[in-house]
């Protein structure tokens, strides 16, 4: 058999480690990653969630060692979310000055100076700006009754709320607030309450296109959610892609320093077209579904666990975004050095 005389041999630039190397398009570093952290209150060790293997509950006490840990991989940033003991209507507990929120960002605020001030890289500090984990129906809003007698997640009263949440959260060392619940004029009113507070220098991270997903199961199961029913009201369609950029637009427009688009695997065509268009950086949230799918599989042996999870990281980063939030992260952090 006569070899064709070929010109394009794409084949070429693929032959050995060394050329794959050199002309990788996509490369990850652990400034792109974001650490999620769970805080609960009355915990007096760190306690495994079932439904995501290698993950835990901090108590106050060890979560100064997870975010040392994220400080050392040299980790672009940590998100902080409170587990209170106590839940209410109202979610007070996300207003209260030494609420658990705020308590653990002092804590963490205090473990990054001390570790930056030796020498080492500052990881950004985000706090999650939603009512859900505090509220004893597990709504990321409060409630009202319809004159039809229908219970509702009230938008408005919320925003209030998230105002004040966002002061305090800032206040405890928060360098970024990052609203989640999906309310109307949320970055608005909460960069109006900052600003008018004094700070002015406090980012806000919008979760702009957050869809309603069933993805977000175990997420559940790590902040002890409450929730009967689902979100759907307020969260997205998963079916709806333009609305996914006009949400986005809105959130720029109401001075949003970083969008998001959540989750993420599912969403690699939104992220795509937003982080096209955006003209601020744009984060995407790989949440615990996919986390738990990966860790199940691997678990079984039906995937190689280190190479499924670089690839479906290196994915949202293909895909645009600039930041990535992923349980997997000083894992990461730690293979991308080796």
């Amino acid at each position: 058999m006569t070899t064709p005389s070929l010109v394009q041999r794409p084949r070429r630039l693929r032959a050995n480690a060394g050329f794959r190397r050199l002309v990788q398009e996509t490369r990850l570093s652990a400034a792109d990653l974001v650490l999620p952290l769970f805080v609960k209150e009355g915990l007096t060790a760190s306690a495994p969630i079932e439904s995501m293997p290698g993950q835990v509950q901090h108590s106050e006490a060890s979560l100064p060692t997870a975010v040392k840990a994220a400080v050392k991989a040299g980790l672009g940033g940590i998100m902080l979310f409170g587990i209170p003991a106590r839940r209410d209507a109202v979610g007070s507990e996300a207003v209260a000055e030494d609420g658990i929120l705020q308590r653990g960002l002092r804590s963490a605020r205090q473990t990054i100076d001390d570790l930056t001030a030796a020498g080492q890289p500052a990881p950004v500090l985000m706090a999650d700006t939603c009512l859900d984990e505090f509220t004893d129906h597990g709504h990321c809003g409060l409630l009202r009754q319809r004159p039809d007698g229908q219970t509702v997640v009230d938008n408005d009263s919320t925003l209030t709320v998230y105002g004040q949440m966002a002061c305090l959260q800032a206040a405890a060392g928060a360098d970024v607030v990052s609203p989640s619940g999906m309310m109307d004029g949320q970055v608005g009113v909460i960069r109006a309450a900052l600003d008018q507070a004094g700070f002015t220098d406090t980012a806000i991270l919008a979760y702009s296109a957050k869809y309603a997903s069933a993805f977000y199961g175990p997420f559940r199961e790590a902040v002890d959610s409450t929730l009967v029913g689902d979100r759907r009201t307020y969260q997205m369609d998963p079916a709806n892609a333009r609305e996914g950029w006009r949400e986005t637009a809105l959130d720029l427009a109401q001075g949003a320093d970083i969008v998001m688009v959540k989750p993420a695997g599912t969403s690699l065509d939104i992220l795509h077209h937003v982080a096209r268009r955006s003209d601020v950086p744009v984060a995407a949230y790989q949440v615990s579904g996919e986390y738990a799918m990966i860790e199940a599989a691997a678990g079984r042996g039906w995937i190689d666990r280190q190479t499924a999870i670089i690839e479906s990281v290196t994915a949202i980063k293909r895909a645009g975004a600039n930041i990535i939030l992923t349980y997997w992260a000083l894992e990461l952090a730690d293979w991308l050095m080796a």
